[in-house]
């Protein structure tokens, strides 16, 4: 089968669309399915910054990588948006293709130009809802009011859902969401699957270790509580400054570590030293995928405060590392762990999440108990065991019929003319002349 993955979020940009997609396009290429990634260009500070070569990646990739030009947004740093004068550009590169179904993973312009191709060619179109937009947006433009956020991130996502012939959701949680939207189609419940565990290797280990405590020495001799992920400001993490004050009341010796990058990282580093938190936090930045196992090991307990998740992945990622983990249990996060499985799923509550960590720190056999809890937990989500059912979705979208109206089919027209006009739209998306 040859299948098409469009996704306006792709490394060297990492959250957990970009994830989700390499890890599936991988899984799918070992199983000998022809598979084509349609994702952004980024610049070359973006992929200094995020310790990623891309053309080295790229040309190693087991899938087809077609990157499209892109121009930089008035939102994000870290985000980039298409070109909208490269519709035909993605086109060519399809008919070329020839895709027997479009996969869309995210709902801006990459994935307009999926959905609008898929309608063109009259092929099976899947999509993925990864992200809930009407929680996120207030988060990337300030400046305008939530409510009428919220209500374009609802809209924006319910195009596609109205449009696809399968649509899938990582969570049952997301798959109420669908009908809160009041589109009453059925849903496939697929998770991101976790890719399995790299080997580790003794001599990476110290390494790693060697210079991180060369860097923090306020790390050395402690309990390290880690944190994975972007750091965003949805992602909640002042709520880990709050349980570390509580947590070294009980177990003095503890640090709390971040591995990750985002455009809240300074901030975050400047509240920490504002409450006098500076020994006892570090932020090392981002970690390549592959060694992540290692600040896994390293680490005491898995703290998780996001309340915004759709999926929850790297608490699973932990688990498959045997690192218990102690999350607030809402959204994604409630679905992977549902309930204390590998660790402690609590409230948003900082004394209640605080007593869970002291407890996995003084009390050894129960650490050791959910840290063999973790481990079969996790691994009952990897993505080899989980590619069956996503080839199961695109079996299905193939034998769906077309079930566009008219309105639907003028909408798409009425979009696709503003491309054909070939304008150049990056003054109207605040890209500032930077293109690649």
């Amino acid at each position: 089968m040859k299948i098409a993955m469009f996704t306006d979020a792709y490394f060297p940009r990492i959250n957990g669309v970009s994830v989700s997609v390499r890890s599936y396009a991988t899984e799918l290429s070992k199983l000998k399915h022809e598979v084509a990634v349609v994702c952004l260009e980024y610049s070359e500070e973006q992929q200094r910054s995020a310790l990623f070569d891309e053309k080295s990646s790229d040309e190693k990739s087991p899938f087809r990588i077609i990157r499209i030009p892109s121009t930089r947004t008035v939102f994000s740093k870290e985000d980039r948006m298409a070109r909208l004068d490269k519709w035909h550009r993605i086109k060519r590169e399809m008919d070329s293709f020839r895709p027997d179904v479009i996969h869309l993973n995210s709902e801006w312009i990459i994935g307009y130009f999926g959905a609008m191709y898929a309608h063109r060619r009259k092929i099976p179109l899947v999509f993925t809802f990864h992200t809930m937009w009407e929680d996120y947006l207030a988060n990337y433009i300030p400046f305008m009011p939530v409510r009428s956020l919220r209500r374009i991130g609802k809209s924006v996502v319910k195009f596609y859902l109205k449009r696809a012939d399968v649509i899938i959701v990582p969570t049952e949680r997301i798959a109420d969401v669908v009908k809160e939207y009041g589109v009453q189609r059925e849903t496939r419940i697929l998770p991101t699957g976790i890719p399995n565990s790299a080997n580790f290797s003794l001599s990476r280990s110290l390494s790693i270790s060697t210079r991180l405590f060369k860097k923090y020495p306020q790390l050395k001799g402690k309990k390290v509580l880690l944190f994975v992920g972007r750091i965003v400001k949805e992602k909640n993490l002042t709520f880990l400054f709050d349980v570390l004050e509580i947590v070294k009341k009980h177990v003095p010796k503890t640090a709390l570590l971040f591995v990750g990058g985002g455009p809240f990282l300074e901030e975050l580093s400047q509240i920490a030293d504002a409450r006098g938190l500076s020994q006892s936090v570090a932020f090392p930045g981002y970690a390549k995928s592959e060694d992540l196992i290692y600040f896994y090991r390293l680490a005491h307990v898995f703290v998780f405060p996001s309340k915004t998740e759709t999926q929850g992945l790297v608490t699973l990622e932990a688990m498959n590392a045997s690192l218990p983990v102690v999350a607030i249990g809402e959204l994604g996060t409630a679905d992977v762990m549902q309930g204390d499985n590998g660790g402690f799923m609590t409230r948003d509550n900082v004394e209640e999440f605080s007593e869970k960590v002291v407890r996995l720190l003084t009390e050894p056999s129960l650490r050791k108990k959910k840290a063999r809890e973790a481990a079969v937990w996790g691994a009952k989500w990897r993505i080899s065991a989980l590619t069956p059912s996503l080839i199961s979705c695109y079996v299905e979208a193939l034998h769906k019929k077309d079930s566009e109206n008219e309105d639907s089919a003028a909408e798409y027209e009425e979009f696709e003319n503003v491309f054909n006009s070939e304008v150049d739209f990056s003054a109207v998306l605040g890209a500032e002349n930077e293109k690649v």
